[in-house]
C-alpha cells in the first residue's frame, strides 16, 4: 500500500527549493544594497577628504605666497641701498643749504648759546647723511664715471669723514670746555676758518685743511664725472661743479672785498641745492626703473604663423 506522504515528498521539496531562492535573492539584494552604501560612504569621505586636502593646500599656497611677499619686501638688495641713498642726499642737501642763513658764528660766545646747541648736532647728522649720500650716488655710475669718479668720490668722503669728526667735537665737546679752556676752544674755531692759531693745536689745523681740498676738489671731479656719465641729472652735475669751485673765489682778495665775510658762508647753498637735487634724480629713477618689471610681466605673445 502506497501511502499519500511518498508522493507529496517532491512537493515539498519543490516548496523548499523556492523558499530557499527567495531568501538567498533576499540576501543578495541585501549585501548589493550594503556594498553600495559602503561605496557611496567611501566617496563622500573622499570627497570630504580631497576637499580637505584641497583647502589644506590653498592655505598652504596662499601663506607661501604671503611669506614670499613679505620676505621680498624686507629683503636687502642692491637697488634699495641706492634708492635709499637718494634720500639721505636729499635731506644732506636740504639741511646744509638751510642751515647757512642761520647758523651762529664759529667764535667762542656762540658755543654756549641754545642756537649752537639744535645745529651743531644737526650738522653732525648731516655729515653723516653726506657719506651716505656720495657711496650711493657714486655706486649708480660706478662703471660709467670711472678713475675720475673713483678720485673725486674717495676725495669727498675723506672731506666729510673728517668734517663729521670736527663737527662732533664742536658740537658735543667745545660747549663742555668753553669755560674751562676757552682760549683752547676760541682758537680751534678760528683755525677752521684759516687764522692762524696762537695755541698749539698739533696737526689739527693740517688736517683741517685736507677738509676743504677734498670739499672743492672732490666735489669738482666727481661734478665733471657725472656729468659725463649721463646717468643722473646733467644741470645738477653741473651745478655740482659750479657750487665746488666757488670758495675759490674768495681766496682772491678783490672778490672776498666784495662779499661781507659774514654772508660768505652763504655761497655754500647751491652745494646743498645741487645734492639734494642729484638724489632726486636717482630715488626718482630706481622708482622709474622698479616700476618697468610690472609692464614687462604679461604672459608672452606667441608669433603668428601665416
Amino acid at each position: 500500500m502506497i501511502h499519500f506522504s511518498a508522493f507529496s515528498l517532491p512537493w515539498n521539496r519543490i516548496g523548499d527549493h523556492s523558499f530557499l531562492r527567495v531568501q538567498l535573492h533576499g540576501a543578495y539584494q541585501y549585501q548589493k544594497e550594503s556594498e553600495r552604501r559602503k561605496n557611496d560612504d567611501y566617496e563622500r569621505t573622499s570627497a570630504i577628504k580631497q576637499t580637505a586636502t584641497l583647502k589644506g593646500d590653498t592655505q598652504m599656497n596662499t601663506n607661501r605666497e604671503t611669506s614670499v611677499t613679505k620676505e621680498s619686501k624686507m629683503k636687502i638688495t642692491p637697488s634699495k641701498l641706492i634708492r635709499w641713498s637718494g634720500v639721505a642726499a636729499i635731506l644732506a642737501g636740504l639741511i646744509f643749504a638751510a642751515y647757512q642763513p642761520i647758523q651762529p658764528p664759529e667764535v667762542l660766545s656762540s658755543v654756549t648759546t641754545s642756537a649752537w646747541a639744535i645745529i651743531t648736532p644737526l650738522k653732525y647728522a648731516m655729515c653723516l647723511l653726506f657719506l651716505l649720500s656720495w657711496t650711493g650716488l657714486y655706486a649708480r655710475q660706478v662703471k660709467e664715471t670711472g678713475w675720475l669718479g673713483l678720485a673725486g668720490y674717495l676725495l669727498l668722503s675723506l672731506s666729510w669723514a673728517l668734517q663729521s669728526a670736527f663737527v662732533f667735537a664742536t658740537a658735543f665737546i667745545l660747549p663742555l670746555l668753553a669755560t674751562t679752556a676757552p682760549r683752547f676752544v676760541d682758537n680751534l674755531l678760528r683755525s677752521a676758518s684759516g687764522t692762524v692759531s696762537s695755541v698749539n693745536l698739533g696737526a689739527l689745523p693740517a688736517i683741517y685743511s685736507i677738509v676743504g681740498i677734498g670739499y672743492i676738489l672732490g666735489g669738482i671731479l666727481f661734478g665733471i664725472a657725472t656729468l659725463r656719465a649721463g646717468i643722473l641729472s646733467r644741470w645738477a652735475a653741473g651745478l655740482l661743479v659750479v657750487a665746488s669751485a666757488l670758495p675759490l673765489a674768495f681766496v682772491l682778495p678783490s672778490v672776498a672785498a666784495l662779499i661781507p665775510p659774514n654772508i660768505q658762508h652763504l655761497a655754500a647753498m647751491p652745494l646743498g641745492i645741487a645734492v639734494a637735487w642729484l638724489g632726486y634724480a636717482l630715488l626718482s629713477e630706481r622708482r622709474e626703473q622698479a616700476s618697468e618689471p610690472s609692464a614687462d610681466r604679461r604672459s608672452p605673445v606667441l608669433p603668428s604663423h601665416v
